[in-house]
């Protein structure tokens, strides 16, 4: 069952390049939105100072960050904004390989997001 996103829920933000790591950040984070565990909130714009995605960064709610690599450029961009997150995931140390031009192993992803939903403590 898909329950409702609330301005309670967590904010998740995910690292989204272009190789298979970034990608499964990126999917990840989606699931945890569809599923209205948290409300994924854009990186690129925080990165880029849009005054309305900074507004919902800094509203006081807690904040997931998921990064493919050990780069953790969605960590970085939190930082640009003097945030931490509460959760954070880096796929790397999970044993997911960053490759380019290949897609993710969505059977690791979903591996992946129960580990990620467990330790947020949703089922």
């Amino acid at each position: 069952m898909i329950s409702t996103i609330t301005n309670q829920n967590p904010l998740v933000y995910s690292c989204s390049g272009c190789s298979s790591a970034a990608q499964m950040a990126n999917y990840l984070a989606l699931q945890l939105d569809r599923k209205g565990i948290a409300e994924m909130s854009c990186v690129a714009g925080l990165g880029g100072n849009v005054k309305s995605i900074v507004r919902t960064a800094l509203s006081g709610r807690k904040v997931i960050a998921i990064d493919g690599c050990p780069l953790a450029c969605s960590k970085a961009c939190l930082g640009n904004h003097s945030l931490q997150p509460d959760y954070y995931f880096e796929l790397s140390v999970l044993n997911v390989k960053k490759r380019g031009h290949q897609d993710f192993d969505k059977q690791e992803a979903d591996a992946i997001s129960a580990l990620i939903q467990q330790q947020l403590k949703v089922s």
